[in-house]
């Protein structure tokens, strides 16, 4: 089953009962770890493989499976292999690796092949954070954490409150769309549109008659969505009160502080380029 972001899955495991606050920061710790980079290709294996599965295991914790997020990554397909073309067909500066193949000229080094797994990897290690927070949080927690984080820059008559209320209602209707433009494109295929096959201007024909409806579609909840809010009184300048008060856990201080342990061991070593390998006496590239 794919899985979508901002698709909240209930369950009582201790990411469900972190702090959403401590969430949105713990994975920004771990984002940044992610981006590290460190001096040759066996320690970015070595950590890259790391911190991927460490967030298998939070995936796990999550009641989440790897499957559900590549199934999700189905429709960016094109634009990882595209990114894989572009990275073979321009060179590296720094080749360690070697030659993959030479022909007729035309030099391609294995250091493309690993650049490019490399930036793959990166962006799904971001969509897999990026699923397990608004898995694991309701879209009211999620919004009152971005407005906590804000609400210093209240100061400055910054709309805080409704920017998270803005970023909560974009991140609750991504599911929703997707699962519209599922039916859009059933409901015209039932039709005989051909999304799949035929010319290129058949295809971009089949485009227009599901962004069109999607449009519409999306307009029509929108609209829905904001008399439904003015009926019920919301007022994003008023000063609201909460019927459920968030509270820091010390279980969430505690994932908090491994993270942000996990972001300082990831920086230091690659800030003083520390290679494992050959402090092991190991000599690999």
């Amino acid at each position: 089953m794919s899985f979508a972001i901002g698709r909240y899955v209930p369950y009582n495991s201790f990411l469900h009962r972190m702090d959403p606050r401590a969430k949105i920061m713990a994975t920004i710790f771990l984002m940044v770890a992610v981006f590290m980079n460190y001096p040759n290709w066996s320690m970015r294996l070595l950590m890259g493989g790391a911190i991927f599965v460490f967030l298998c295991v939070l995936l796990y914790v999550s009641r989440m499976s790897l499957r559900s997020i590549l199934s999700s990554l189905r429709p960016l397909w094109f634009t990882l292999v595209f990114l894989l073309l572009i990275y073979i067909a321009v060179p590296q500066q720094n080749n360690t690796l070697g030659i993959a193949w030479d022909l007729n000229g035309w030099v391609v080094y294995w250091d493309s092949f690993a650049e490019a797994f490399r930036i793959i990897m990166r962006f799904v290690m971001t969509i897999m954070l990026t699923m397990i927070l608004t898995a694991t949080t309701k879209p009211l927690d999620l919004t009152y954490a971005v407005e906590w984080y804000l609400s210093p820059l209240k100061v400055f008559n910054f709309p805080a409150a409704e920017i998270a209320m803005m970023l909560s209602i974009a991140l609750r209707f991504i599911p929703t769309l997707l699962e519209d433009s599922d039916r859009i494109m059933k409901a015209q295929a039932s039709r005989g549109v051909d999304f799949k096959h035929g010319r290129i201007m058949a295809r971009i024909t089949g485009i227009t008659s599901l962004i069109i409806p999607l449009f519409v579609s999306s307009f029509m909840r929108s609209e829905d969505l904001a008399e439904a809010m003015e009926c019920r009184g919301y007022d994003p300048r008023a000063k609201r009160s909460r019927y459920r008060k968030l509270s820091f856990s010390w279980g969430s201080l505690a994932g908090l502080m491994l993270c942000a342990a996990i972001m300082a061991g990831f920086i230091t070593i690659s800030a003083l380029h520390i290679d494992f390998f050959s402090l092991m006496g190991l000599t690999v590239k």
